[in-house]
């Protein structure tokens, strides 16, 4: 409390000395009430209005200017009534103002539902900062991801980047899960401010004009209503990034069996044997299987390959916008010169347009909708075909289709899944 009378601060300390959760501290001095405030840190600041050192408003203007004191709740305690000065406190930054001295049980329930608001305002913010720097973090960590991740593509390093990957994932999966927890209780803090608001009004209907003013200046009708969808976007986002990290722990693993030649054509066809149920909404699979040798590589990996390319190919034929065209995929293998063996996987889909099609194969560049891709497939399906010194190239027109070739040697020098 900052009164130049000492005996107001007295009656106002023996007004609330049986409250034994208020800790009261009087200065009857303005000039050091910012100091001592800053000292105190003060839930609640009540001050006269008429000082004759400082005046009670630029005291006030004080207080609101200085980045500690700014959001702590000030009562004006004068014995001014006229409604002139009350207007121009509110309109300093007062958050009260009450006539001295005050009943007693006014006095202690403003004094509690101010400091209650007060710790309320500082645990969301509190929160909301610890968020916003998770997500600072997290942004920079995915960044940083994305870019070493290019680069290990570009050095054909897939065992390293599966290594680096597992470790950045879990790294990441932390802060994300801090981040994920803390956003519960952000939602509970603003659904109890909110409540505390709508009492707040249904208490008071007829707010005085300045408040209303406030009100209809900050569109607190919006406000109240997009705060909530605010926070459920934000989980929303904390959601996707764990499913994010989910997919980098499952790309870690990929390494795992061993070089071996294998027949080609086996892993096509039981990678088209998972996905036949997909097949069963109107695609048709055509063969045309060439006579091909045997091809040294990491089986599993390049099954991997083939589910991705095949999957995006049925996406688009899915997502195609004429139903009554036909939907139809075309798998082509044959043998080229220099012991080296073609894979062709054609749809009659939509095709990609020239600007998207030089990003396809760019590490989590995706056009499928939200929680439905992770932009990794192609990315990683580029490593393992140049890790087997192979080619992978795209040739697509709009309304002409895509088709991917696929060209490995057959007996390609020093495979190995540590690359």
């Amino acid at each position: 409390m900052i009164d130049d009378q000492p005996i107001i601060g007295e009656a106002v300390r023996r007004l609330i000395e049986e409250e034994s959760d208020i800790s009261f501290h009087f200065c009857s001095d303005p000039t050091q009430a910012i100091q001592i405030a800053l000292e105190v840190k003060p839930t609640v600041i009540l001050q006269d209005l008429v000082m004759p050192d400082i005046d009670g408003l630029m005291l006030l203007r004080w207080f609101r200017s200085h980045p500690e004191t700014r959001d702590v709740p000030v009562v004006v305690l004068s014995a001014k009534e006229e409604p002139e000065f009350k207007a121009e406190a509110f309109a300093q930054g007062a958050n009260d103002y009450l006539i001295k001295l005050p009943d007693p049980i006014e006095l202690i329930a403003r004094i509690r539902y101010h400091s209650r608001a007060y710790s309320n305002l500082r645990a969301l913010v509190e929160a909301t900062t610890a968020a916003q720097v998770q997500t600072q973090k997290l942004e920079k960590a995915l960044q940083d991801l994305q870019q070493t991740q290019a680069q290990l593509i570009q050095t054909e390093k897939l065992s390293s980047l599966g290594q680096m990957l597992a470790g950045i994932a879990h790294e990441i999966n932390n802060p994300v899960n801090f981040l994920h927890g803390n956003l519960k209780h952000v939602d509970e803090y603003v659904h109890d401010l909110l409540d505390m608001l709508g009492a707040y009004q249904a208490a008071f209907p007829e707010p005085p004009e300045l408040v209303q003013q406030k009100m209809d200046a900050i569109d607190l009708e919006f406000v109240a209503s997009d705060l909530p969808k605010t926070v459920a976007s934000m989980k929303i986002g904390t959601d996707r990034i764990r499913e994010i990290v989910l997919s980098l722990r499952n790309f870690s693993r990929l390494d795992g069996s061993e070089c071996k030649a294998v027949n080609i054509h086996e892993g096509l066809d039981s990678t088209l044997l998972i996905l036949n149920h997909r097949t069963k909404a109107g695609i048709s699979i055509t063969k045309e299987y060439g006579d091909l040798p045997l091809v040294e590589c990491f089986p599993s990996q390049l099954n991997q390959v083939f589910m991705n390319i095949l999957n995006n190919a049925m996406d688009a034929l899915l997502e195609q916008e004429d139903a009554e065209r036909s939907k139809t995929i075309l798998i082509r293998t044959m043998v080229l010169e220099g012991d080296r063996v073609r894979i062709s996987i054609k749809d009659n889909g939509p095709g990609i347009p020239e600007e998207i099609r030089a990003k396809v194969f760019a590490p989590f560049f995706t056009t499928k909708p939200i929680n439905q891709g992770t932009g990794l497939g192609l990315a990683i399906s580029q490593q393992i075909i140049e890790k087997h010194q192979g080619q992978i190239q795209i040739w697509s027109e709009p309304n002409q289709g895509t088709e991917f070739w696929i060209d490995l040697q057959t007996h390609p020098a020093q495979v190995s899944a540590a690359a």
